[in-house]
């Protein structure tokens, strides 16, 4: 009978073949060594999903500017016209335009002073439009929306020389703009709404936003037709506000923010910004003022209206000046009806946690670095109202040609002002608002986010609201 043969083994197979195997193995390898070495192809899914690499996703699919948004706000100020472009992404984060996290750009004089030709003011703003146009993707310009807020010196003119401005500024951005306009966003700003719009702003760079009000800081602006003061209060307090007099704005706006209610208290001084201040302080003393310098002698115009600017024959006095500007807030000429109140009989909010942070801008930064106490090179700066008084001291004492080498930074225009603008300054905070003149406030001017430096200006909590609207 014929033996079974032994049956071959796995390993005596892989023997037998051991040079077919070598031949079809060597290549698998490298083929697979390479694909190794190869960069991977990203998933797009994966790349839309991922905030970091969101804008590289949407530049693969074709567009880049898809998940961005901007906002054009003009604001339309006493001392000049002023455009704000702004650029957000979907999570209203602020993105950079250029080499800025905004554009801006400004031009003097303002709206006001083209009182009676409403054409020539629209048309004050058209260097401004243009650029704005050139900031923002010419495929994003209908739906980018254009503002115009024009603040206090608006405000202050006679008859309806304000209302024929504002249709003028309508009938431009009708006719010879781009972008996303409606009539009602070309409107004389709300005093609280300013002051509302610059909290925010202030705040929102800050990255306070979200959190509790005793973590946010308040605001004082300075504007030249009007000053502001905001800042959070409890709910408690917010509760207590007394109700405004017919006409009057009410003294508590609620805001809800990054998933948080405020109760913020603002209240808008109009009549009682830098430049509407000199006009009533000038008011007060009509045959020679000692708050104007030594050796003026002319004219101020503001608000359509011109007032004797002469300075007194003995010049320049800060005690003497200090009396008038009191006189010209009105301190101790309103009765008080409410337990706190500011100058003019004005409820002060209560005070609080909201307040300990004061962040003052505006003129305020603006007359601190000409007058030599802050570095004009820096955004911020830490200083107290008694440096106020400190500097309007040194320069009441000095005459006009004295004061024009001293003071190198000051336009010529405003130096016969120098020792009022301080004094009023120092005034306002210390009488109208009560501060301790040795309490440390902020003057800042722009805001650091990020690697940025910010313009602390109202504009960018309109554009906030536009652009979440939009």
């Amino acid at each position: 009978m014929k033996q079974r043969g032994r049956q071959e083994s796995l390993s005596d197979k892989i023997h037998r073949y051991r040079g077919v195997i070598l031949v079809v193995s060597i290549p698998l390898l490298l083929i697979s060594f390479v694909l190794f070495l190869m960069p991977r192809v990203p998933d797009d899914t994966l790349l839309s999903d991922d905030i970091g690499n969101r804008r590289f996703a949407s530049d693969r699919k074709g567009s880049a500017s898809d998940s961005k948004s901007y906002a054009v706000i003009f604001d339309a100020g006493s001392s000049g016209s002023r455009v704000h472009v702004y650029c957000f992404d979907d999570k209203l984060n602020l993105l950079p335009i250029g080499k800025d996290l905004e554009l801006f750009l400004q031009k003097k004089p303002g709206l006001s002073s083209y009182a009676s030709n409403p054409r020539d003011a629209a048309n004050s703003l058209k260097p401004l439009l243009v650029e704005a146009e050139n900031a923002v993707p010419r495929a994003l310009h209908s739906k980018t929306p254009v503002r115009v807020g024009a603040t206090a010196g608006l405000r202050a003119l006679e008859g309806d020389a304000s209302d024929k401005i504002l249709q003028a500024v309508r009938d431009l951005l009708e006719n010879d703009s781009s972008f996303k306009f409606q009539s009602d966003w070309v409107t004389v700003l709300d005093g609280t709404q300013e002051g509302a719009y610059q909290w925010v702003t202030i705040n929102y760079l800050l990255g306070n936003l979200g959190n509790k009000y005793s973590n946010t800081v308040g605001v004082v602006d300075l504007g030249g037709g009007s000053v502001q003061m905001a800042y959070a209060i409890s709910e408690k307090d917010a509760a207590k506000a007394p109700r405004p007099t017919d006409g009057e704005d009410s003294y508590v706006k609620e805001l809800f923010l990054k998933g948080v209610k405020y109760h913020l208290y603002v209240h808008s001084y109009l009549h009682y910004g830098l430049l509407a201040a000199r006009a009533e302080i000038l008011m007060a003393e009509e045959s020679g003022n000692p708050c104007v310098l030594n050796g003026h002698d002319g004219f101020y115009n503001y608000g359509g209206s011109r007032y004797n600017a002469s300075a007194s024959p003995s010049g320049s006095s800060f005690n003497k000046c200090r009396r008038v500007a009191i006189r010209a807030l009105k301190v101790n000429e309103s009765t008080c009806s409410h337990m706190k109140c500011t100058f003019g009989g004005i409820w002060n909010g209560g005070g609080g946690d909201g307040q300990k942070n004061l962040f003052v801008a505006s003129f305020f930064f603006d007359r601190a670095a000409e007058a030599g106490f802050v570095d004009p090179k820096k955004p911020v700066a830490k200083v107290k109202p008694s440096d106020f008084e400190d500097a309007a001291k040194r320069a009441c004492e000095l005459n006009i040609e004295v004061a024009k080498s001293t003071y190198p930074r000051v336009d010529e225009a405003n130096l016969p002002y120098l020792c009022m603008d301080l004094v009023y300054e120092f005034t306002l905070l210390v009488d109208g608002f009560a501060l301790d003149p040795w309490q440390e406030i902020t003057l800042v001017k722009q805001v650091k986010y990020g690697a940025y430096q910010v313009e602390a200006a109202w504009p960018l909590g309109s554009a906030i609201e536009a652009a979440s609207s939009t």
